[in-house]
């Protein structure tokens, strides 16, 4: 422990690390490196543990001038002068940031603020970067002097490798993250999600906090095994852990009544006091055990919430919109759904959307029961929002990821498109979300006496060439049919509209049926799933409305 103990308050530190196990290293290879990680191999052992960082570390792609240890003995003494380093003002890109302590002595946590002025004199194209002081005071823990700890957090930053990713370090990246993160707990934390919308005023703002998860409130012992993986495998690994502390959160806290009226505060002490009822092994596997997609297609989810904020000119930090408020009381009439259920259908959206307000494009009270001008007044605009009334007073609906105009590709056939994003819901008699499914069986579509009077068609994917050249134009990247288990000429049935009907895949088997006539419905199971039914198998319906998006930076 010798040479890397000069800035560690051994005294604060968990005794189950100082060295216990005597082990080597004995595989470099990625695979090894990624079980030997996952496993804590060199969690109990703090030299070992230095050493394998220095390897993961010097072995980061970087720029060809990234600033080393010279380079922070030649500027240290200019950027921090005499000065009592624990008063030298943090830069405004950590943005308030917690500086965590992490069992740090005197000197430690004056070098922490030292390094981090010094990084930002050599990086000034950082603008945005809150996890900066939990990284680098974390990294002096297995430094042997702070100009090596500064090398080392250099080279995370200046990494170009663009399969890799580290650490955000501009507003829109961690902006884009925070909405990226929100995507994925809409899919893969539900429960908790529903919690967070019931008491919440505005979830984004509660999923803005999930760095400061990991970097600021988790413990020493936690945040280091997380970084012991995040060194070998990436971004992709925060995302799993932050989705698991949710997962945990959720599971302590059901049924009990909030510690305060403050989501936000009341996650932040949970992690914080994690030990109490998790421990990292089974944080981790927990975090493992998640089902995630791949790392291309997070990336190509966070190339479109960064487009969608390009676009809405949100590229530096500015008040935040209260995102459940894009819904304005004074400004959301609807004849089906209150501003509540609309807020509700809000938080399940893709976050690049929920940052828009809703506008009405078709309701049948006013343009009647036409499926050619539903049709006309849909086209163009992408995503939608479909809203159905019963005779019955059921609610139900569909978000619906591509514009109607699609359908066309299948000439006076019924065709079938749309992306992984779509779903169906119910409002009333009960709320339920239905997760993402594929038509699996458009003959369903057809039912009855006039089935033999229509035919189905089932559209080619689009070839190569049809493809947008930017991946980000690709607003959803949830295509792959590996996920669904289907060939990839089915990959992309979530959708169907003809001049007979209008089918719509929902979730756990569910599809909507919408007649020409716009009068009746029926639903259906797209597979073998026997959820409850979204509505009546056969309905009246008594009025659809379909919302757009409207930017709410246009005038």
């Amino acid at each position: 422990m010798g040479e890397y103990s000069r800035f560690i308050d051994w005294d604060k530190m968990d005794s189950t690390i100082q060295d216990q196990d005597a082990k080597e290293l004995t595989s470099t290879e990625f695979q090894d490196l990624k079980q030997l990680a996952r496993q804590g191999y060199w969690a109990k052992n703090h030299s070992l543990r230095a050493k394998v960082y220095h390897k993961l570390i010097n072995d980061i792609p970087c720029r060809t001038v990234t600033p080393d240890a010279h380079v922070y003995r030649d500027i240290v003494v200019k950027i921090a002068g005499k000065r009592n380093s624990g008063s030298l003002p943090l830069p405004e890109f950590v943005d308030n940031s917690l500086v965590p302590t992490y069992c740090l002595n005197a000197e430690g946590i004056g070098a922490v603020r030292k390094i981090i002025s010094c990084i930002a004199s050599q990086f000034p194209d950082i603008s945005f970067c809150p996890a900066l002081p939990s990284v680098v005071a974390l990294l002096l823990h297995y430094s042997k002097d702070e100009a090596e700890c500064f090398e080392k957090v250099c080279r995370i930053l200046a990494c170009n490798d663009s399969s890799k990713h580290f650490i955000d370090q501009t507003f829109l990246a961690f902006e884009s993250s925070c909405m990226t993160f929100g995507d994925l707990v809409n899919k893969y934390c539900q429960a908790a999600h529903k919690l967070m919308v019931a008491v919440s005023k505005d979830v984004l703002e509660v999923y803005s906090d999930w760095q400061r998860w990991l970097f600021g409130e988790l413990p020493l012992v936690y945040v280091a095994r997380v970084f012991d993986v995040f060194l070998v495998e990436g971004y992709k690994v925060l995302y799993r852990v932050a989705l698991a502390l949710l997962k945990f959160f959720h599971k302590v806290r059901v049924g009990q009544t909030m510690e305060s009226d403050n989501v936000q505060e009341d996650i932040r002490a949970f992690v914080r006091d994690i030990a109490k009822s998790v421990s990292p092994e089974k944080l981790l596997e927990k975090a493992f055990a998640i089902r995630l997609f791949s790392r291309k297609e997070i990336q190509l989810l966070q190339m479109a919430n960064e487009k969608a904020l390009q676009q809405k000119g949100i590229t530096v930090k500015q008040k935040r919109q209260n995102v459940h408020l894009a819904v304005h009381a004074e400004n959301f009439k609807s004849e089906i759904v209150d501003v509540k259920k609309m807020r509700d259908i809000w938080s399940w959206i893709p976050e690049r959307f929920a940052l828009c307000q809703p506008l009405l494009l078709f309701t049948t009270s006013e343009h009647g029961c036409s499926l050619s001008r539903f049709y006309s007044h849909c086209e163009g605009h992408e995503p939608t929002l479909l809203l159905i009334k019963t005779t019955a007073q059921e609610v139900c609906g569909a978000y619906l990821s591509t514009d109607w105009n699609e359908r066309k590709r299948g000439g006076n056939k019924l065709s079938f498109f749309g992306t992984g994003e779509c779903f169906v819901f119910r409002l009333v008699p009960e709320v339920e979300r239905y997760e993402w499914v594929i038509i699996r069986h458009p003959e369903l579509a057809m039912t009855g006496p006039e089935q033999g009077n229509h035919s189905s068609h089932v559209s080619d994917p689009p070839s190569a060439t049809s493809l947008p050249s930017d991946p980000s134009d690709r607003l959803s990247p949830f295509l792959s049919a590996r996920h669904f288990n289907l060939p990839s000429k089915a990959a992309s049935m979530f959708m169907a509209g003809g001049m007979e009907c209008i089918i719509i895949g929902g979730g756990d088997g569910q599809a909507l049926y919408i007649d020409a006539d716009l009068n009746h419905g029926r639903t259906g199971h797209c597979n073998t799933f026997n959820n409850q039914p979204l509505c009546s198998e056969s309905f009246q319906i008594a009025i659809i409305e379909v919302w757009g998006f409207k930017d709410t930076m246009s005038n």
